[in-house]
């Protein structure tokens, strides 16, 4: 708590979009099959509509990515180090169906009889997206000032929720329904000097002060995977996949 302010204490860990936010999730067990799973364009997107907040001038820029799949594929990669799920390729399924047709027609031309191998078809859909993106939940802040020195505090909580649902592709049935939050804080921390000088003839006045902003992109990365996680372990308890005792190599 801050000192005779009531008001919670404040701090901002600073993270690395390269690495997992959950290392639980990274290390989770590995199954005895990998589940097969496909993320569409426009499966996992943002839902929000919010624009960047700015209290002075109108802003068009979104408050969050265009492309939070990316995030849900990273997240799956890397759960259970790389090894708990296959994910294919259905982003760029444009690009790479041309790619596939070139080959083909290639081949044909060279008559080369090597045939392209299939692409693997996935037995389930991650769907969902970024449902909302609410600003300034909670703000406050605290200061004081004695004989004109003073400091004060400030601080702004946001909040984002996403949602996720596994589908089955057989029958279209959503096997599993998740949701998670993560708050995103801002914290502002100001000095300052005001005195008068020179028996009240000349005045000095020296302001500083320092903000700190917690990373949108990181918050949506830890909260993707704390969705990704949560499928995992439901998915686990309903039995529709196994998980290694030991891990094997």
């Amino acid at each position: 708590m801050l000192e005779g302010s009531g008001i919670p204490s404040i701090v901002i860990k600073s993270s690395s979009i390269l690495d997992l936010q959950s290392e639980e999730l990274k290390n989770v067990g590995v199954p005895t099959r990998k589940p097969v799973v496909a993320i569409y364009p426009n499966s996992f997107a943002d839902h929000t509509g919010q624009r960047k907040s700015n209290g002075q001038f109108a802003l068009f820029s979104t408050a969050i990515t265009q492309a939070p799949e990316a995030f849900l594929i990273r997240a799956l990669k890397h759960s259970g180090n790389g090894k708990f799920w296959r994910v294919v390729e259905r982003v760029g399924l444009d690009s790479l169906t041309k790619e596939r047709q070139i080959i083909r027609s290639t081949r044909v031309d060279f008559e080369d009889q090597s045939e392209v191998k299939p692409l693997l078809f996935a037995g389930l859909l991650l769907q969902g997206g970024v449902l909302s993106y609410d600003q300034n939940v909670l703000s406050g802040g605290s200061g004081a000032r004695y004989l004109g020195i003073g400091s004060s505090k400030q601080y702004r909580e946001d909040l984002m929720t996403v949602s996720l649902r596994l589908v089955s592709v057989s029958t279209g049935e959503i096997l599993i329904e998740t949701s998670a939050q993560k708050s995103l804080l801002s914290v502002g921390l100001s000095q300052d000097i005001f005195r008068f000088l020179d028996e009240g003839q000349r005045l000095v006045e020296v302001e500083g002060g320092r903000a700190q902003n917690e990373s949108t992109s990181i918050v949506l990365q830890s909260v993707v995977e704390r969705a990704v996680l949560e499928i995992i372990k439901i998915g686990e308890t309903k039995g529709y996949w196994e998980i290694r005792d030991e891990e094997v190599n």
